[in-house]
């Protein structure tokens, strides 16, 4: 597999909520298979940070560049990037394979594309033999899992990942540490936050 090399810039970003400072002056660059950590605690503007960097909030100052230059907002950035929110963003009612095949529909992945993704996304995530469950049977660990999956699901150069191991067992972390040191050995771009 070959990984189109795109990097993350980050210039003096703020952020204010009704005053109060979630984002204030920050700065970095990272580039092509470079595993980026955010470390600080709860309230530190960690998932702020993630949320400008992936289009999903505005900054008040400063700017972020996608790729050498699109912003988060354009389509192709929006293309360029896989995110797993510390929230889990998946469908009970559906099985582990349901959910990778539904996200992968949403970035137009269809037909054999979609189906090799899906396997891939599957091993990735230690979850073949569990693809017809419902994901409300699964453990906590496996949710993470899958919800790391999802995000690779259109197999994208730059990972964006909230608090991925939060909550888990220590056998699913050391699952999804070797996962994202993987993914980072591939070329991936990877922004890690975390409190731990």
């Amino acid at each position: 597999m070959t990984i189109p090399a795109a990097g993350i810039a980050v210039e003096d970003l703020h952020k204010q909520f009704d005053g109060l400072k979630a984002v204030d002056g920050v700065s970095f660059e990272t580039g092509p298979g470079t595993l980026f950590g955010l470390l600080g605690p709860n309230g530190a503007g960690k998932t702020t940070t993630l949320s400008i960097i992936a289009g999903l909030l505005k900054c008040d100052r400063g700017r972020v560049k996608i790729a050498g230059g699109d912003s988060p907002e354009s389509i192709r950035s929006r293309r360029l990037l896989g995110a797993a929110p510390q929230s889990i963003a998946l469908y009970d009612p559906l099985t582990g394979e349901e959910n990778l095949a539904f996200f992968g529909r949403l970035y137009g992945l269809r037909g054999g594309t979609l189906r090799k993704r899906v396997e891939w996304c599957l091993e990735l995530a230690g979850l073949t033999d569990r693809r017809r469950d419902r994901v409300a049977a699964y453990s906590g660990g496996m949710k993470r899992r899958l919800n790391l999956a999802c995000a690779l699901v259109h197999d994208p150069p730059i990972l964006l990942l909230d608090e991925p191991t939060v909550g888990v067992d220590p056998q699913s972390r050391n699952l999804i540490f070797e996962t994202i040191e993987r993914l980072r050995s591939e070329g991936r771009t990877i922004l890690y936050t975390t409190h731990y």
